[in-house]
């Protein structure tokens, strides 16, 4: 068979294997906090983007989407579900991977697994929020919800934020304690509660990262006091929210981007033009972001593009530095570009 791949044909493909391969070797909070900078520059350059809310595929078990974006110079785009069954059949409820393109040639220059990444840049995205929204000098957060996300949370927060008091509860109290043990050795005191009431007691922060795909109220009014922070975090499609409607009633809120957050976030369950400031503002200082010692501030996130493409600008960088990562032979390149019947025909196997 004569075929060998050229140059152009290779691109460059990062496995699971190698994305923890990087994390590791850069460190995860290291990564985090850097992955939060690329986010912030991004974000300060947000009127470059190509915005659109993911388009969504739904069903009765869950969602699949796709998220693309581009700056003029690269494109992005990621493949991400959301299906909360999954766990009780011994798979992730959220699955991903990315690419990356050249503008200039559509060529892609990068391939990269997105459920790992995903993870990261959620959380990184949350305590970056966090660093503008919180109360200064918060050190404890209260974490509702204990499944795949919220290892992750904890360790951007301390990261970015200096959290180093951890309140957990799920309704699975293994949840709890498996999210303790990983966390167990990295500087946190933590406590494994036994209500969502206790778990914000004491609380600057609270995160709320449930999977149930249901309009949900995992914060009541009563439970949020004056000065809080409140990172909503699972509600991130039609029909899914975690939080009291008369919560938001009190709150300031900030949202990545508001024609996909009224359609998923928790703000679907308010009128169609409440006022919410756009976290960009906020970066660039065009929007006020905390204002008051008593302002309950609200991250409602679910999750944009523009983060994703920044997670994916962020591995490149990273894969020009660190080599775990492998050359995938995607891209056809005939010697003639006319000629690609011709390049097939040549790779004929040739009789023994």
């Amino acid at each position: 068979m004569g075929y060998a791949p050229s140059a152009l044909a290779l691109v460059p493909f990062i496995s699971v294997e190698n994305m923890m391969r990087v994390v590791h070797a850069t460190g995860i909070e290291r990564f985090l906090a850097e992955l939060a900078d690329y986010i912030e520059q991004d974000f300060r350059r947000w009127q470059l983007f190509d915005k659109t809310p993911r388009v969504a595929s739904h069903s009765r078990e869950g969602v699949i989407e796709l998220m693309p974006t581009s700056d003029g110079e690269a494109y992005g785009f990621k493949y991400v579900n959301g299906h909360p069954k999954n766990t009780k059949e011994g798979r992730q409820t959220v699955t991903a991977f990315g690419v990356m393109a050249e503008v200039d040639t559509g060529y892609p220059v990068l391939i990269t697994e997105m459920t790992i990444l995903t993870a990261l840049r959620t959380a990184a995205m949350s305590a970056l929020a966090a660093r503008y929204l919180a109360p200064e000098g918060s050190r404890t957060m209260a974490v509702i919800g204990n499944g795949a996300q919220s290892e992750f949370q904890a360790l951007a927060f301390r990261s970015l934020v200096g959290i180093d008091r951890l309140r957990l509860y799920d309704i699975d109290r293994s949840a709890s304690e498996r999210c303790r043990r990983n966390l167990a050795g990295r500087g946190f005191d933590i406590v494994v509660c036994g209500s969502p009431e206790e778990a914000v007691e004491g609380a600057d922060i609270v995160t709320t990262v449930t999977a149930d795909k249901q309009y949900a109220t995992i914060l009541t009014d009563n439970m949020v006091g004056p000065g809080i922070h409140i990172n909503a975090v699972g509600g991130d499609c039609p029909g899914k929210t975690e939080l009291h409607r008369d919560i938001l009633l009190r709150s300031s809120i900030f949202v990545e981007y508001p024609p996909q957050t009224r359609i998923e976030g928790e703000i679907q369950q308010l009128a169609a033009d409440h006022p919410v400031t756009e976290l960009w503002q906020v970066f660039t200082g065009q929007g006020p972001g905390r204002t008051g010692r008593d302002q309950i501030t609200l991250f409602d996130s679910v999750g944009f593009a523009v983060e994703d493409f920044s997670a994916l600008r962020y591995m490149r960088a990273l894969i020009g530095k660190l080599p775990y990562y492998d050359q995938l032979d995607l891209l056809a390149d005939p010697d003639d570009p006319r000629d690609l019947f011709g390049m097939l025909m040549r790779a004929e196997p040739q009789p023994a």
